[in-house]
């Protein structure tokens, strides 16, 4: 196959990855609410928590992971490590994540698929970013600040690993440590809007033990 041609199509899977609403579907399949009727109106993770407890929740936030880290892995098989063609399938990905074909164009916010794709693009760059994400959540109970700030730490971090082992970080693995976060900042504009005018919703600990209202059970 003309190479041209086998990257236009790992980008397209990508974008239909990406585009896989795992919260919608883990939410029929449980008899549980759908997501993007309660809370944000979202699809990933946390508002899955919200609709259907700590269980399904997990089985939700997995499959976000694994729908941005399963096509970066594709491309790199299928290209013998091209670093330009994952960057360019994550980023797919990614907008499939919050703008799905099956869901009208509307979805998450894509957190979930940009940190699976940043797992197989360098997972160091993750460990360092996520004790902000967590760190963050647990001080303000924003989920929305403890992603925007630790999606904002992935380039710093990266520059970092740069800085100190650069033939492991090809130049496009920068480029999207940096439009990645940029990518999932747009897709909380709402929250942003919302931050700024005090008005942000803050996340309730008590549903990490198992309390939802999709019930402790689900």
């Amino acid at each position: 196959m003309d190479a041209t041609l086998l990257r236009v199509l790992l980008v397209i899977l990508a974008y239909v990855s990406g585009s896989i609403p795992v919260g919608v579907l883990v939410a029929r399949h449980s008899g549980g609410p759908d997501p993007r009727s309660i809370g944000s109106g979202r699809t990933g993770g946390t508002n899955a928590l919200r609709a259907l407890g700590r269980t399904w929740a997990t089985v939700v936030v997995s499959g976000d992971l694994a729908k941005g880290a399963l096509p970066v892995l594709l491309a790199r098989f299928a290209t013998g490590g091209d670093p330009v063609a994952e960057v360019a399938c994550a980023f797919a990905a990614v907008v499939g994540s919050s703008r799905s074909v099956f869901l009208g164009f509307g979805g998450g916010r894509g957190v979930g698929t940009g940190v699976g794709t940043m797992l197989v693009i360098q997972p160091i760059a993750v460990a360092l970013a996520a004790p902000v994400f967590v760190g963050v959540i647990l001080v303000t109970r924003y989920v929305s600040l403890g992603s925007l700030l630790g999606s904002a730490a992935m380039f710093p971090n990266m520059l970092l690993l740069w800085a100190v082992a650069s033939g492991a970080v090809p130049p496009a693995y920068l480029v999207w440590a940096a439009a990645g976060p940029a990518l999932i900042w747009l897709a909380h504009a709402d929250n942003i809007d919302r931050l700024v005018h005090g008005t942000e919703r803050k996340f309730d600990l008590g549903l990490l033990g198992g309390r939802g209202r999709g019930g402790g059970a689900r």
